[in-house]
């Protein structure tokens, strides 16, 4: 069985994006330190290449998410985020909508049918796992659905005070490892805790 993984930054009061979705508090101030830098590449390489498949929501799919990396892949061999950007533009990628059927991006289906129907049968498929980035509405469900299997939360030192949460409910989970980045950043990853186990 194909395992769910989720990649998402989260804020220090466990916000993943401002009252209206913002994420300018992901880039710290101050003159990036390029050793952190390479950890975050590392991580998230390591992370995308455990996986073939990645999961969005039609707000994601639809805001560049795509064209943005294929163009880190294509034309830009110096960028130091281009071996993300090559495992994201080569993945497969399905992006659940209850309006669309068509969204632009390499490798890309839209799904329109039952989402836990649709990612427990993507579970039950051969293959790597599967990997999502958000936005945060369409995690939010995936969470309140229990679909998710890992949780790699990236949590800034940076607290906004009010914004979008992907909890809806209470969720146990068990910290199975912790990073803390040369950014400040801390890399937590976390299981769900069965009830009753």
């Amino acid at each position: 069985m194909r395992k769910l993984k989720l990649q998402i930054q989260m804020t220090i009061d466990g916000f993943v994006g401002g009252p209206n979705g913002e994420n300018d508090w992901v880039f710290l101030p101050g003159t990036p330190n390029p050793e952190a830098l390479q950890q975050m590449i590392g991580f998230g390489a390591e992370l995308a290449a455990g996986c073939d498949t990645l999961l969005l929501g039609r707000k994601l799919a639809g805001s560049g998410f795509c064209t943005y990396w294929e163009n880190v892949a294509d034309n830009q061999p110096e960028n130091p985020w281009n071996p993300l950007a090559q495992l994201i533009a080569g993945h497969r990628k399905i992006a659940f909508s209850s309006s669309e059927t068509t969204l632009p991006g390499r490798n890309l289906e839209v799904e329109n049918g039952d989402l836990a129907t649709a990612v427990q049968a993507l579970k039950e498929q051969p293959g790597k796992d599967i990997l999502v980035y958000g936005g945060a509405g369409f995690v939010s469900s995936l969470v309140s659905l229990n679909l998710i299997d890992e949780y790699y939360l990236i949590v800034n030192p940076v607290a906004i005070g009010a914004g979008l949460s992907i909890f809806k409910d209470r969720k146990i989970l068990k910290l199975e490892s912790s990073i803390a980045l040369k950014s400040g950043k801390v890399l937590n990853k976390y299981v769900p805790v069965q009830v009753g186990s």
